[in-house]
């Protein structure tokens, strides 16, 4: 598989990551021996970047992770996490604590459970309001010269705060959601990157299996999944955000492959288009479907294509938000730039 350097001093990565998250919850029930096998495949495909959240039931995903590396040498993988999200007993989500501190005791853990003296990129899950972001950088930036991480990353911040983020320690990537119908980043975030040299690792590309052209009215009905919840798996929404997949299964099928592939190559094709990398993290559960993510790699869109797809997929074309009015208030990355 093609390799990609995160951004002016991140790391070079698998063209394709892998985003581990719903192999341990959120997304309904999941086989642990299949994803311990997934991973596997993924490694095998030549996918070396590995996406987790010591947030991601508690721990689970972590030593999920953990047993599925036990006998791959360590410097053949990279490893990335997300702390800060707190949580309560009931799986609730209760605030973000990235107080230099409260840093050092996420990373402690994290270690422990990943089995692992450093981590790759370690960032913040999202913006904490209750501290300077200079003052968890700078933290952060405190670990990277002890050798317990290699480098920094950020999630969902928004121009300002990647500034002056970078102004303390250089920024390796920014996690971010982005798809044919998220697109917000392109608004500003994307170019703030790549004057300041910062990759995108983006999540999100099938827009959690909205626009995989496997997802139906009838999905996610059994198990707690999490989608479900959300405003464009709802009603009159999903029925036209599966309208547009109609769309995308149109111009998948011209070419020759999934609506998934296509999608999944749209976002690395938007790496050539804004002169920076985009490494897209598939959240394949099973072998079945990261084959067909896998597949994407070998999707060439031309032009043609591409003025098709921006047709059907106007920015702001979906129906309902992301997330729900509460946790779309928490983005830092919607809100506008003031520089």
């Amino acid at each position: 598989m093609e390799q990609r350097k995160l951004g002016s001093t991140g790391p070079n990565v698998s063209a394709l990551g892998l985003g581990c998250m719903g192999m341990s919850e959120v997304y309904g029930p999941a086989d642990r021996g299949e994803s311990i096998a997934t991973i596997h495949a993924a490694l095998d495909a030549g996918i070396t970047l590995l996406d987790t959240g010591d947030f991601y039931a508690m721990g689970h995903n972590e030593m999920l992770v953990r047993e599925a590396l036990k006998e791959v040498p360590r410097e053949k993988v990279q490893i990335s996490v997300k702390y800060g999200a707190l949580r309560g007993p009931a799986g609730d989500f209760i605030g973000m604590d990235t107080r230099p501190a409260a840093t050092k005791n996420f990373l402690a853990y994290s270690l422990q459970r990943l089995g692992t003296d450093y981590l790759d990129v370690y960032r913040p899950a999202r913006l904490d309001p209750s501290i300077p972001i200079e003052e968890t950088i700078g933290g952060l930036a405190d670990l990277v010269k002890a050798g317990y991480i290699r480098h920094i990353g950020l999630s969902e911040v928004g121009s300002d705060t990647i500034r002056r983020a970078h102004a303390v320690h250089p920024i390796a990537d920014l996690q971010i959601e982005y798809s044919l119908i998220e697109r917000g980043i392109e608004r500003d975030i994307l170019k703030t990157c790549r004057e300041l040299g910062i990759g995108i690792t983006a999540y999100g590309v099938l827009a959690r299996g909205l626009i995989s052209g496997h997802w139906s009215k009838d999905s996610g009905k059994t198990g707690r999944d999490y989608r479900l919840m959300t405003p464009r798996f709802q009603g009159t929404n999903l029925d036209a955000n599966l309208a547009l997949v109609e769309q995308l299964r149109a111009i998948a099928t011209e070419i020759g492959v999934t609506p998934a592939q296509v999608a999944i190559a749209w976002v690395a094709a938007q790496g050539q288009e804004y002169g920076q990398a985009i490494v897209p993290l598939v959240g394949a559960r099973t072998r079945t479907r990261l084959s067909e993510a896998l597949g994407a790699t070998k999707v060439t869109l031309t032009q043609a294509h591409l003025a098709a797809l921006a047709k059907a997929f106007p920015r702001d074309v979906a129906a309902g938000t992301r997330y729900a009015a509460e946790q779309m208030a928490h983005l830092d990355s919607e809100k506008p730039a003031t520089t």
